[in-house]
């Protein structure tokens, strides 16, 4: 599947996706460039098709994948947010989880900046 460069090295791409997928998954509405967000979008809608599975494997290779960070006050992480509150939220749903709106440019540069976020 062609991708993006987005002006990294293939292992500094993979740490931005998974970076920007933990975020999404903890804030569930982020900003970042037009670029970033239409590419972070297959990703993001992959690992909630996994977490629709809820079984076993699907939960080791989400943690593969996403960070491990706190999510909530109660201490629990990225993963456990996202198999206990998101994905029962689609669990009637056949894709497109996630939604992009763009917004005006950046600041400074003027690069097309969108929000990512759950449906």
């Amino acid at each position: 599947m062609a991708q993006r460069k987005l002006g990294r090295r293939s292992s500094a791409r993979k740490a931005l996706f998974r970076d920007l997928v933990t975020d999404l998954i903890i804030n569930e509405r982020i900003e970042t460039t037009e670029m970033k967000a239409k590419e972070l979008r297959p990703i993001a809608e992959k690992i909630i098709t996994l977490a629709k599975r809820g079984d076993l494997h699907a939960r080791r290779q989400v943690a593969a994948f996403v960070r491990k960070e706190v999510a909530n006050a109660e201490g629990r992480d990225a993963v456990q947010k996202l198999f206990d509150e998101i994905a029962p939220r689609f669990k009637e749903r056949n894709g497109g989880y996630t939604r992009i709106l763009k917004t005006g440019p950046r600041r400074g540069d003027a690069a097309p900046m969108a929000y990512i976020e759950f449906v």
